[in-house]
């Protein structure tokens, strides 16, 4: 089992930790559908990427409608 050499005090232990706090999301607004998207990644609502479409996005299907 591991025991310390010395006291690590509470200043020099919460300054080590004080690069670990997360840090917030930066969404950006997509220019074609507008809605917030990851920067530099497909945008999930239309599937464009830098004013062109990179995925095709299908149209929603109505589950009901198929299983009759």
């Amino acid at each position: 089992m591991a025991v310390q050499q010395n006291k690590v005090s509470k200043s020099r232990r919460n300054n080590r930790r004080a690069h670990d706090a997360l840090v917030a999301a930066n969404p950006n607004e997509c220019p074609n559908c507008g809605e917030l998207k990851r920067p530099h990644h497909v945008c999930g609502a239309c599937g464009h990427y830098a004013d062109r479409e990179v995925v095709a996005m299908a149209d929603e299907v109505d589950l009901e409608d198929d299983a009759a």
